[in-house]
């Protein structure tokens, strides 16, 4: 496989630039990181092995991180040599990608699950068709901007620090979006992609009385809980974060517990990287049982009481 020159990283959340950045190494000789934090984000993209990080600054609770498409261009612009940029596949990135890949001329690709450069462009993979096949595009631009998602590569480890911190100064907008007002989001945050077990549950899960035991057998299984989608946005019993599928969450864990859930493909894309997957389900035909490990025919509704005791006792 090719190597570029350089590859240039960014991501609002901190927990998915070990992963960029280890996909930077492996597809570039130089790993330059674009950094919107404080000293202690600058000090991570260091150890992680960027050999430059861009400092951006601290993000005032005004401004969204679209507004930094501008900034961005500014040193993007002064690249000769062909160039790629990679972000985290989050919604605010993804934003952020079409900005710069209007003002750069650049292809932009999102959701890549595969990568690899060639010696004139950019290959990169991702889920087409809910999930039933993966669409390859070749991205011949010179600046290409591709966003991540996760679990494409294995997260880089912290290190020695041996890179250097250049300052980046905040261009502004030409038209920015006003932030009015800010509300603290319901539910705690959870990053689903990174925990080692999880019980995902289904519309067999049947009532919330019936969800409070499987959380219980969560809390003894030391496991992240997920949902199919109806959960979150049907019946809107667990936030959106924790929605697994094509269009919600990937999925890589160790154990992966299906409680009630059918096994439709466009939520067994979510889970396809798990270890070993468990399933619950009272219908002995239920698609998910083609997925799993081992399966257990049964009432959810009696099933999950009764591992709960079991393992209490």
């Amino acid at each position: 496989m090719s190597k570029l020159q350089n590859v240039w990283v960014f991501s609002d959340s901190p927990a998915r630039l070990p992963e960029l950045i280890a996909g930077a190494a492996q597809l570039g000789e130089q790993v330059s990181a674009l950094v919107l934090g404080t000293q202690q984000h600058l000090d991570q993209a260091l150890a992680l092995g960027a050999h430059k990080v861009y400092h951006l600054g601290e993000k005032p609770a005004e401004r969204i991180v679209e507004d930094y498409a501008d900034t961005l261009v500014g040193i993007l612009n002064e690249t000769s040599e062909h160039s790629l940029v990679l972000l985290a596949a989050t919604r605010r990135c993804k934003a952020l990608a079409a900005k710069l890949g209007n003002r750069l001329g650049g292809a932009v690709f999102n959701d890549a699950s595969e990568i690899r450069c060639e010696a004139d462009a950019i290959i990169a993979k991702h889920m087409v068709y809910g999930g039933l096949a993966l669409g390859e595009e070749k991205l011949t631009s010179k600046i290409a901007v591709v966003t991540l998602a996760s679990g494409t590569f294995e997260p880089a480890t912290e290190g020695a620090a041996q890179g250097e911190v250049l300052t980046l100064p905040f261009v502004e907008p030409k038209t920015a979006i006003k932030c009015v007002e800010r509300r603290a989001k319901e539910g705690e945050g959870v990053d689903l992609s990174r925990a080692k077990r999880v019980i995902g549950v289904g519309s067999g899960i049947v009532s919330l009385d019936n969800l409070k035991q499987a959380e219980a057998l969560a809390s003894l299984l030391g496991a992240e809980m997920g949902c199919s989608r109806p959960i979150a946005e049907t019946e809107k019993w667990m936030e959106r974060e924790r929605y697994i599928g094509v269009s919600g969450v990937m999925l890589k864990p160790e154990l992966y517990l299906a409680v009630g859930i059918s096994g439709q493909i466009q939520h067994m894309v979510g889970v396809n990287g798990a270890q070993t997957i468990i399933a619950i389900n009272k219908d002995k035909n239920a698609p998910i049982f083609q997925y799993a490990d081992y399966g257990l025919v049964g009432d959810t509704t009696k099933v999950i009481p009764a591992l709960v005791e079991a393992l209490k006792g």
